[in-house]
């Protein structure tokens, strides 16, 4: 008779069959049915905590009421009329958006990597039109902008080096808080620098606040601009509505994801009015700016943009970071990384995969952006209770595997 594991692997694959999707990633044979909040349930019915929450995808948590809400009374108004027309929920949002931020104009699009590639093509014209044809834009080693041509060959991820050759030239790489090594790639052909603030897929690696005036000083005095990547850390992850408030500076471009659909497929590129230069036929896209994905964003927005929202996503970052510290002193693993909602722990040891497996099977979602670190991305709304289940789980594994002594 075959043991519990087996027979409910067995269920999965009479329920389902896999094949007919593209095998682009390693997913254990579990069929998700319906999420709420902080958990989901798979269709045996088995509940999971969610600490990835669909890579901080899903800001308010699975299936929050607000978006759902949002989403049944646009889809009776109108899901979309054609790029080519204005739409009222879009000029919501745009307005939203710049009301809120340093940003004067919006593009809206499906993902980060479009967002990015926009971006990136903002910048170019910006060179041609204002830089004697510049086109070389400064990224990061560690950095991750998404997996089209151009933002893989942006990014700089040593797993992109060898596919899909050849890149898209114009992608020099500095240091991550090195302003020295920033500065000494920069030549006639630079119009920009980009950078996510923090390094998520790389292992959740902050640049610092005093690394982020620097930079913005240095791109300042060269009549460069600044692209500022927060399809990870902006609408609320770092504890502020976007990342760069935490630095005091403002960037010439910004790229919004993930968090700001609270679930469904929409991302932003903002500029300011000095680095908006895009003209008719330079940038579009059949479903950019759809009344049905704005409306899930304009609800997102509010409820993420509010004071009160913002000071509990701060709080309980901090409460996260104390106990994965507690946990790391505990197993005598290494530091905690990241702000707010966004935080990694560094195990010190290539046992990321272990742990997220057994993780699993417990009923709990983590995530190993690398083979030495636990990364965290919460529901923003989360509470201190799910946090404490998460700890326990791990706390029980890391005794169980004896990965570390227990000291405490």
């Amino acid at each position: 008779m075959p043991n519990a594991t087996h027979a409910f692997e067995a269920h999965a694959f009479e329920a389902h069959a896999f094949d007919a999707l593209m095998d682009i990633t390693a997913r254990p044979s579990v069929v998700f049915a319906r999420g709420e909040g902080s958990w989901l349930w798979d269709d045996t019915g088995k509940r999971y905590l969610d600490f990835i929450q669909g890579w901080a995808v899903n800001c308010l948590g699975h299936a929050p009421d607000v978006v759902a809400d949002a989403l049944t009374a646009q889809a009776k108004l109108l899901i979309t009329p054609s790029p080519a027309y204005y739409n009222d929920a879009s000029l919501k949002l745009a307005n939203a958006l710049t009301e809120r931020s340093c940003f004067d104009q919006v593009f809206f699009a499906n993902s980060g990597g479009e967002a990015n590639e926009g971006a990136i093509k903002l910048a170019r014209k910006y060179g041609a039109l204002h830089k004697n044809g510049a086109f070389e834009i400064i990224t990061f080693e560690g950095g991750f902008h998404g997996r089209t041509l151009a933002t893989m060959s942006a990014s700089g991820k040593k797993a992109f080096e060898p596919l899909f050759e050849p890149k898209v030239p114009g992608f020099r790489k500095a240091r991550l808080n090195d302003p020295a090594s920033v500065e000494a790639l920069i030549g006639p052909n630079t119009v920009a620098v980009m950078l996510e603030p923090i390094q998520g897929e790389a292992g959740v690696w902050p640049a610092t606040d005093e690394f982020l005036g620097e930079l913005r000083a240095l791109i300042k005095a060269h009549g460069l601009l600044l692209i500022f990547d927060e399809i990870q850390t902006g609408v609320g992850r770092t504890g502020k509505l976007f990342h760069y408030e935490h630095a005091g500076i403002e960037p010439d471009i910004m790229t919004l994801g993930k968090g700001i659909g609270g679930g469904v497929p929409l991302a932003v590129l903002l500029a300011t009015e000095h680095a908006s230069c895009f003209e008719h036929g330079d940038q579009g896209g059949t479903f950019n700016g759809n009344p049905l994905m704005c409306a899930a964003g304009l609800a997102v927005l509010e409820q993420v943009s509010q004071p009160e929202f913002l000071k509990s996503v701060a709080d309980a970052g901090l409460f996260l970071e104390a106990e994965l510290q507690k946990l790391s002193a505990r197993h005598g693993l290494g530091e905690v990384r990241g702000r707010g909602l966004l935080l990694a722990l560094d195990l010190k040891l290539p046992i990321g995969a272990s742990i997220v497996a057994q993780a699993f099977a417990a009923g709990v979602l983590i995530n190993s952006p690398q083979p030495d670190a636990l990364r965290f991305m919460p529901a923003l709304n989360v509470t201190r209770e799910e946090i404490s289940l998460m700890i326990d789980c791990l706390d029980a594994i890391l005794v169980k595997a004896g990965a570390a002594r227990r000291v405490a």
